[in-house]
């Protein structure tokens, strides 16, 4: 089996909020874009928050991103994964990414985003007990899964959450 890497953050100095996943699926990965699989809802999602966000440059939606104070990175650096479902990672294999430089390099983030469940559930238990308690003390908020494979909410539903809980920060 072969072990997975993922990105680098898409991070400004200045951010403000940390969206966090889990790691890239394949498509992502073979695209090295965040979000690359053509049913996620992120993009979309931005668009309808920014209009912006409407460009299919990928390089223009993270300067869009990082313009906006938003910060994206995954819970999970290196790890072993058949597919792209959160469940086939095994857990053993978890290497998640350096969260206590990150945080001293964006000492402005104050809230931290998960996208899903599993991003909550992996942070939790990878890297809040190691990280500092200055560090600790943000706010943490889970929002529904902008993941094709998460169908328990229309993208409209997916849009209303994530704008209101971005809305309340930015």
């Amino acid at each position: 089996m072969t072990s997975l890497t993922g990105f680098e953050p898409i991070a400004a100095a200045d951010s403000k909020i940390l969206i966090l996943g889990s790691m890239p699926g394949v498509q992502s990965l073979q695209k090295s874009q965040y979000y690359g699989h053509p049913r996620n809802a992120f993009w979309p999602i931005m668009a309808a928050l920014y209009d912006e966000f409407d460009s299919t440059d990928y390089e223009t939606k993270k300067r869009m991103l990082e313009q906006r104070g938003i910060a994206v990175w995954d819970v999970i650096q290196n790890c072993i994964r058949i597919g792209s479902l959160d469940a086939h990672i095994q857990k053993a294999s978890i290497k998640p990414n350096n969260f206590r430089c990150f945080f001293n390099e964006h000492p402005r983030i104050t809230t931290v985003f998960f996208n899903g469940a599993t991003a909550e559930k992996l942070f939790k238990s990878f890297v809040l007990s190691t990280l500092d308690p200055s560090i600790k003390a943000r706010v943490y908020h889970r929002l529904p899964s902008t993941s094709p494979t998460y169908a328990g909410l229309s993208l409209n539903e997916k849009i209303r959450i994530w704008k209101s809980a971005l809305a309340a920060v930015l």
